[in-house]
């Protein structure tokens, strides 16, 4: 749990953004500088829109509206983020639709993930919840067709060199992200949740048999909850880029909240991340959305994954990596070793993805800059 932090005389360095999702209802003794200070660690982690929506309040129909203690320098950042989000969530109902339309009769299932997922879906982790892009994931066998059918519908790929159009197709676990000619939103169109050449081989056939269909758009499903939680765990816990880390964390939060309130999840879960070979990311997922965010976490969970994780001394170092690569990633946030820490898990994000020798070959060419010299015919 993060440790207390003196705000009311001023800002300093320290993380206000976790501090104000944990302990929300004592903002309103907070300073102007620690507020000042707030929003823009908010804004770079991409969660003020979530932030308004935590300290937001309820009507008589449970519907959220901003409230009424909210300061009159605060109030217009916190509307603003709500118009965007609100915004974004509209685009991907209808993005989902047009996907629909395109892949519908695909005759293989077509699962919406992380964002998208959690907004069709009305689960609680789309609130405030912002977007990059959609993600969606079909079978492998079917890759190509769906890919023809959605470039008949106006989605394009946006890698025109011919390097990367080979490392998506031959080694990712998605194709390049695709791009739509006019409404200029971008899809990524996966066939599993980590990359073929990966340490860990999550079975893909056990994700696509266990998917929930989506009522209202048949052909559509998202993950089933177990999955849909490994899937948040290891797209963080498994990466290389940590912009968004904080976000994702809380996205996590949220999911684990919602799904816990079934004691019979926990033990699901467990079990699910053992059949998936995700033991590792169920170990850091668990222990860091209930260290960092006080997700409410079984203690007997906590203790039959924690064989999952590594050995104590590298867990230690793992603790102190993680705590920092978690933190807003605004200059007031920063622990000192931040950026050590940063570079360390992009090097392991790259290591776990990819055996050594293409690991050396791919870095190479990609820091002599030789990915950009040839471009594929017709692309």
């Amino acid at each position: 749990m993060v440790e207390p932090i003196e705000v009311g005389h001023g800002a300093g360095f320290a993380d206000l953004l976790t501090l104000a999702l944990l302990r929300p209802h004592e903002l309103q003794q907070w300073s102007a500088a620690a507020w000042s200070q707030l929003l823009q660690q908010a804004r770079m982690a991409a969660l003020l829109p979530r932030l308004a929506y935590v300290l937001g309040e309820a009507d008589e129909q449970g519907r959220h509206q901003p409230a009424a203690w909210w300061p009159a320098q605060v109030r217009p950042h916190f509307v603003a983020a709500l118009r965007v989000c609100h915004a974004q969530h509209a685009e991907v109902r209808r993005e989902a639709t047009f996907i629909q339309q395109a892949l519908g009769d695909l005759r293989a299932p077509v699962v919406l993930l992380k964002g998208a997922a959690y907004v069709m879906a009305g689960l609680p982790a789309a609130a405030g919840r912002l977007f990059a892009d959609t993600d969606i994931m079909v079978p492998k066998a079917v890759i190509g067709e769906a890919e023809s059918r959605l470039t008949a519908h106006g989605w394009v790929s946006t890698n025109t060199s011919a390097y990367d159009q080979r490392y998506y197709r031959e080694w990712m676990h998605e194709l390049p992200p695709m791009e739509h000619l006019l409404r200029h939103t971008v899809l990524d169109v996966h066939h599993t949740i980590l990359p073929e050449t990966a340490r860990l081989r999550p079975a893909a056939h056990k994700l696509f048999e266990s998917a929930v269909p989506l009522a209202n758009l048949p052909g559509l499903f998202v993950l089933a909850p177990t999955d849909m939680v490994l899937h948040s765990m290891t797209h963080l816990f498994m990466n290389e880029e940590f912009s968004h880390g904080l976000r994702d964390l809380s996205d996590l939060d949220m999911l684990l909240r919602h799904f816990g309130r079934d004691p019979a999840f926990w033990l699901q879960l467990t079990a699910r991340a053992t059949a998936l070979d995700l033991q590792r990311p169920l170990f850091y997922g668990l222990r860091f959305s209930a260290r960092q965010l006080d997700t409410p976490v079984p203690i007997s969970t906590l203790h039959a994954t924690s064989s999952f994780g590594p050995d104590p001394g590298l867990r230690r170092l793992m603790d102190l990596i993680w705590t920092r690569a978690l933190a807003p990633g605004h200059h007031s946030a920063r622990q000192p070793f931040t950026a050590a820490a940063l570079f360390a898990l992009y090097v392991r994000g790259h290591w776990l993805r990819m055996p050594p020798w293409m690991l050396c070959k791919h870095l190479t060419i990609k820091a002599l800059g030789l990915h950009e010299r040839a471009r594929p015919a017709g692309v």
